[in-house]
């Protein structure tokens, strides 16, 4: 809850500044005619930025075990379903969270996903294929990465990210186009609303201002990986995440689907700078690199 409320606060405090500016410029004015109040304007863009956003991360676990066809254990019927419990009850305990609700999916790929809007009503689940090309104490490194991200609340604060920035592409797409218009066609009134060019800039700065907030949400995406790992280290031991990661590098398995592939272990290899500023993780070989430079656990 804090972190909703300091997301919110700062949103409100971007948009009143943005607000003082657009009516010291008269944009407000000019707004009106394209049917638009800035008020209304700001109210729209918080709906859709948000709205979105939201129900996707309420909807999350839903989602996760609907696309991926997780099973979720609800009895173990195997000694190594049992030893998956047994991990992710210890994690949990040790992070002082709920237990959450445990998965495999069939998937040939090593990979691991958390995903849930709360910390205390998550889902952690595991392919069949990292159980198969990993050992136990891999595999607690792998879980106690996912945990990390539960016990941060990485999935609650990218939905919020995600809400503020696609509040602002929204609504700051309608004012530059305002302004752009006047710009180019001179300052009338328009009681029928914006014409051709109005709707084709607005389109087109959406679609700029979009591109840029992914390159937002994907580095901050990428630099919370570096912290799972880190807790993953903390939880089962540095060696064991390094190992985990290197399994992970031999077996070069596909990430996850659509937008669980930011809520999974890895996204696949780097190929250029361009596709790695649109990543979600960092290279594995830079996470190993970040994880021996924290030095030997005591």
């Amino acid at each position: 809850m804090k972190r909703i409320v300091l997301f919110a606060a700062a949103n409100i405090a971007v948009l009143a500044v943005i607000t003082v500016i657009v009516e010291l410029l008269g944009l407000d004015r000019d707004l009106s005619g394209y049917g638009l109040s800035l008020t209304g304007l700001l109210a729209l863009s918080a709906v859709f930025g948000f709205g979105g956003s939201f129900i996707s991360l309420a909807l999350s676990r839903w989602m996760a075990k609907s696309a991926m066809g997780v099973r979720v254990i609800e009895q173990p019927q195997s000694g190594a379903e049992e030893t998956l419990l047994e991990t992710v009850r210890a994690h949990a305990t040790r992070l002082g969270l709920a237990m959450p609700e445990v998965g495999i999916f069939d998937s040939p790929a090593p990979n691991a996903f958390a995903t849930g809007a709360r910390r205390n009503r998550a889902l952690v689940a595991v392919s069949s294929g990292l159980l198969a090309n990993m050992d136990n104490d891999e595999v607690r490194a792998v879980l106690g990465h996912e945990m990390t991200h539960v016990a941060n609340g990485d999935m609650v604060t990218l939905a919020l990210l995600q809400g503020v920035l696609n509040t602002f592409v929204i609504f700051l797409a309608r004012i530059v186009g305002t302004l752009l218009d006047n710009l180019l066609g001179g300052r009338r009134e328009r009681r029928d609303g914006g014409g051709l060019l109005y709707f084709a800039t607005v389109i087109a700065l959406q679609i700029l201002f979009g591109v840029l907030a992914t390159l937002i949400v994907m580095a901050y995406s990428r630099h919370r990986e570096y912290r799972a790992d880190a807790g993953g280290a903390d939880l089962a031991g540095r060696d064991n995440m390094i190992a985990a990661l290197r399994a992970l590098q031999r077996a070069q398995g596909e990430p996850l689907p659509g937008q669980l592939r930011a809520f999974g272990i890895h996204d696949g290899a780097a190929a250029g700078l361009l596709r790695g500023l649109f990543m979600s993780h960092p290279p594995l070989e830079e996470r190993i690199g970040a994880l021996e430079r924290l030095g030997p656990q005591p």
